[in-house]
């Protein structure tokens, strides 16, 4: 008998090739099966809720594992043997108990993503947001992210040759928001397809700069050509924000 759980974790994607486990890279996924396997003392391989590219942050990420012994697991020790384990940029916020057939992945019924510009070079800054030394127009911005909400098919923004079975996404937000020396581009979707946030916002760029203008942004949708979209923005700006899952996965909801 195996009882499953749900990992919440945050990361800093800095010095990782992303989450998922790949040969001759050190990933987020490969760091968290180690400690869990070195700490219940059999073989762990944890599920994510998606995909992460290199360079990419997590404030927000779930995961799920089994585990194979029917015994009773004291959660909050786990959490603290785990923190005490990982490395200083990947940390465990909790973990429960769900039914058998929960999946972090499939069972996710909503995803935020958060991108960060900087106006200004800033040290602080070089591992969370991309310097953008260009003036932007974020009110155009906003009027080309409105019209993400009139689509579904967004084969556009998507990375080529993915393994992915459709490109149809439902976008719930699209937002920019000035805030002084930062911009920060909010977006929520039912799924996303892969590199799909850092090509919206490369396009989204070019309308800012005055490279692109409303027309032209519809056009890049329709066309459903990956070509004919904006560059990918750098990987460390973004930031998976928020998983949402329908009630009544944990075993409390039972």
């Amino acid at each position: 008998m195996t009882q499953r759980y749900f990992i919440k974790l945050s990361y800093k994607g800095t010095n990782y090739h992303g989450w998922q486990v790949q040969p001759n890279a050190i990933t987020v996924q490969e760091i968290l099966n180690k400690a869990l396997s070195t700490i219940l003392n059999q073989k762990i391989n944890v599920v994510g809720c998606g995909r992460t590219d290199t360079g990419v942050h997590a404030s927000d990420f779930m995961a799920h594992f089994d585990i194979a012994e029917a015994r009773d697991v004291e959660k909050e020790k786990l959490v603290f043997r785990l923190n005490r384990f990982l490395p200083y940029d990947i940390a465990v916020d909790s973990m429960f108990p769900v039914k058998p057939d929960a999946h972090t992945r499939f069972d996710a019924v909503a995803r935020t993503y958060q991108y960060f510009i900087t106006k200004k070079k800033n040290p602080f800054r070089s591992n969370s947001h991309w310097q953008m030394p260009h003036q932007l127009d974020v009110e155009k911005m906003n009027k080309a992210a409105k019209l993400l909400f009139e689509y579904s098919d967004f084969t556009s923004f998507s990375k080529l040759h993915t393994d992915a079975k459709t490109n149809i996404c439902k976008i719930y937000k699209a937002e920019w928001e000035d805030r002084g020396d930062e911009l920060v581009f909010t977006v929520c979707a039912n799924r996303f397809l892969r590199n799909m946030v850092r090509a919206i916002v490369g396009t989204l760029v070019e309308v800012g700069r005055g490279k692109l203008d409303m027309a032209g942004f519809r056009q890049v949708i329709e066309s459903k050509n990956r070509c004919s979209a904006g560059s990918s923005v750098p990987g460390h700006g973004l930031f998976l924000c928020t998983i949402e899952y329908p009630k009544g996965l944990k075993l409390e909801d039972v």
